[in-house]
């Protein structure tokens, strides 16, 4: 009788007066003090008031109903459909809307509907997922900034390839402990790319300095994530690295020397085509000629699959030692071989480079961990 004697005032009722009602039907119908067929009544009431012809009076009893999970579907999909205002207390609260529904709302909405949709809690995967295939900038943000949203790998590899190129999302996806290590690699790229095109570095240093400083530097860090990658990344990096054209003898040289040796090994089947198992056997156990062999399996020349072989056979002997500053300890050795050598060839010339400065490089990062360490001790 109340809810009868309710919609009958409605129809005759002042604006202001409506907001009220609505807002108090709402709250009422959320409190639960009301019995069955009460329950009943106040659904039709709130369903009548979908179309009450100010957007005031929708507001209020969005906002008043957006928490239930008993507020019935009809009622809250047809306010996520309703003027942005309204839509919008429900969309970002609501947990009548399931993924199905979320997903739906965020392909036919607007960035602002997207926008609102990111920012919800307890963001799922397959919801997060849609945000991040069609979403600009801004949606994208707010998603990667929601602290309780979910990513999967692929969602964040996906972001990477569609808007890696801006600075903004490039910085968020970088701060990720749970980026891919793939997905970093081509960030890192990314951000390589845009520093040697940038005029007053090229300026400053030269076109071509730029390009190999970058490309350099971009070496080091993927070597650097092929230590810190979880083992299952590994597979996904090295072919990423492959098929972008960074799997050069130069690059397995570096991450060998610098006992990268799962990541080297997982190069090697990529490259081989020998199964995993064999490929770490012999590079664990197996004579020269068979390390040769499987390097020259890979594409490595004979005259760099020697040099190869001599880097594996120090790493054998210094792992198993358990020396440190392996690094410094397998470019030192190998450089004195290259050295004592009277010919080599081109590629073991341009390898000896790489081996030099990485046995440069490691002398002075030993020389800064001294300094830093003897000024510890100092204070």
């Amino acid at each position: 009788m109340i809810i009868q004697a309710f919609l009958r005032w409605v129809e005759t009722a002042k604006t202001g007066d409506r907001v009220r009602a609505a807002e108090a039907l709402g709250r009422a119908y959320v409190a639960a003090e009301m019995n069955t067929l009460d329950y009943h009544a106040a659904e039709m009431a709130m369903t009548f008031l979908l179309d009450d012809p100010s957007p005031k009076v929708r507001l209020a009893l969005a906002e008043a109903i957006a928490d239930c999970a008993r507020i019935p579907r009809s009622i809250v999909l047809s306010l996520a459909e309703d003027q942005p205002e309204t839509a919008y207390a429900v969309i970002s609260r609501s947990p009548v809307l399931n993924d199905m529904d979320l997903v739906d709302l965020a392909a036919k909405g607007t960035p602002e509907t997207r926008a609102v949709i990111a920012a919800r809690q307890a963001m799922s995967r397959p919801v997060a997922a849609a945000i991040a295939e069609i979403g600009g900038e801004e949606e994208v943000l707010i998603l990667l900034e929601n602290e309780q949203a979910r990513f999967s790998c692929r969602t964040l590899k996906r972001l990477s390839d569609r808007l890696g190129h801006l600075w903004s999302v490039r910085n968020c996806l970088l701060d990720r402990d749970d980026l891919p290590a793939d997905a970093r690699h081509a960030l890192v790229e990314k951000v390589g790319a845009a520093l040697s095109g940038f005029g007053l570095v090229q300026a400053a240093i030269g076109e071509r300095r730029v390009e190999r400083i970058t490309r350099e530097a971009c070496d080091r860090a993927a070597v650097g994530m092929a230590g810190a990658a979880q083992a299952d990344q590994i597979p996904d990096l090295v072919e990423h690295l492959r098929v972008t054209g960074r799997l050069t003898p130069a690059f397995l040289l570096h991450a060998l020397c610098s006992g990268k040796v799962d990541f080297f090994a997982a190069a090697i089947v990529n490259l081989s085509a020998v199964a995993d198992k064999r490929v770490r056997s012999i590079l664990s156990d197996g004579r020269i000629h068979a390390i040769r062999a499987l390097f020259e399996s890979a594409g490595l020349g004979r005259d760099v699959s020697a040099l190869f072989a001599e880097a594996v056979l120090i790493w054998r002997k210094e792992n198993r030692s358990g020396s440190a500053g392996m690094t410094a300890t397998i470019s030192a050795i190998l450089l004195s071989k290259l050295r004592g050598r009277r010919q080599t060839s081109d590629a073991s010339g341009g390898l000896a480079d790489l081996i030099e400065k990485l046995s440069i490089a490691e002398q002075r990062q030993t020389a800064r961990d001294y300094a830093l360490l003897a000024a510890r001790e100092a204070a």
